[in-house]
Order: structure tokens, then C-alpha cells, then sequence
């Protein structure tokens, strides 16, 4: 099992062929993928896992990861980088499961995913995109520093972009070590 980075309570490892079931509880929950992408059948989900699995095989830097709490062990959601479908740009992201929403999960991923982007890969920008309505998530993306960058349609669906610059992360983090004093 590949870790990828940890957090205070999480643990973000690489998925695996033997997480097939959990794999299918994250994305064949319409629940959790409802701004994401359509539910995907048991079938869809193990063919989805497969491409997951080669494409981190291909490149340790990027993927989509599993993430479970450190204390239980318990599987969470899922956390990704990942390029955006049609453009030449990284985005991020996370699927939690019901139960582990509202405890601010989605925040301390995108916070140590940050830190893991800007120190672990080349990327000089990342990208998180949200649909107009899931106003929770674009509040996670603003409350980590990502700055509102345009609206736009795609396949009938009215899409949030964001981003952040490395510089621009360097100076925040710079001015938070600074203010902590």
C-alpha cells in the first residue's frame, strides 16, 4: 500500500485490486458523486478501478487515492490530482462518503493536498472545478486559498472554476508562518 501523504486524522494511499467494494460504495453512491459525474454500476466501478490502478502504475505523482481515518481505519473518500477532461490543466479534488461529511475532511484534504502539489510535483497552477450549486465545496476552495477564476458551461452543466498559483500559495503560507508568532 503506497502512501501518498497523510494529514492529522487521514491516511491517502493509492488504491488497490482488493478495493473493488469500496470503490463501489464512493462511486456507485449518487449521494457523492452527484456534482461529480453520473453513478457508476458495480461493472463500471471495477473497469474504473482498473484504469485508476494503471494510470498511477504510469505516474506516482498524480491520481486518484482512497483515504481512510488513521485512528479506525475506516475508508472516507477518495482525494484526487488529476488532469481536467478537455484542457491541458490539473485540477483536485474529493468524494467523501455521507457519513464523514461535515467534519471538515474535505478542508484538511485540500489543505495537505496543497502542500503534497506545490511540494512534491512540478505544477505551477491547480485547478478545482465545482458545479454552480455545490456551494460547500467552492467554500472549501476559497477557505484554502483558491481564488474564483470563471464560470462556464459544459455538457448542460453550469461549472465553477478556481485556482491557485504556486506563488500566491507560497506567500500565503509564508504570511500564516510569519502571523503564528
Amino acid at each position: 500500500m503506497a502512501i501518498i501523504f497523510e494529514t492529522g486524522r487521514l491516511v491517502v494511499r493509492q488504491f488497490t485490486q482488493d478495493d473493488k467494494e469500496i470503490f463501489f460504495l464512493l462511486n456507485g453512491n449518487e449521494a457523492v458523486v452527484r456534482y461529480i459525474r453520473p453513478v457508476k454500476t458495480r461493472e463500471e466501478c471495477d473497469q474504473f478501478l482498473a484504469i485508476v490502478i494503471a494510470a498511477a502504475d504510469e505516474n506516482h505523482l498524480y491520481g486518484r487515492w482512497a483515504v481512510h481515518e488513521k485512528g479506525s481505519g475506516e475508508f472516507v473518500g477518495s482525494f484526487a490530482i488529476i488532469p481536467a477532461e478537455n484542457t491541458d490543466k490539473m485540477q483536485m479534488g474529493y468524494a467523501l462518503l455521507p457519513e464523514h461529511w461535515s467534519k471538515g475532511f474535505a478542508t484538511e484534504l485540500t489543505t495537505e493536498g496543497l502542500k503534497y502539489t506545490f511540494r512534491q510535483t512540478p505544477l505551477e497552477i491547480i485547478y478545482g472545478y465545482t458545479e454552480k450549486q455545490n456551494t460547500a465545496s467552492q467554500k472549501v476552495l476559497l477557505k484554502c486559498g483558491f481564488q474564483y477564476n470563471e464560470e462556464k458551461t459544459e455538457a448542460g452543466k453550469e461549472i465553477v472554476e478556481f485556482l491557485l498559483e504556486k506563488k500566491i500559495y507560497v506567500s500565503q503560507v509564508n504570511h500564516t508562518i510569519l502571523n503564528e508568532d
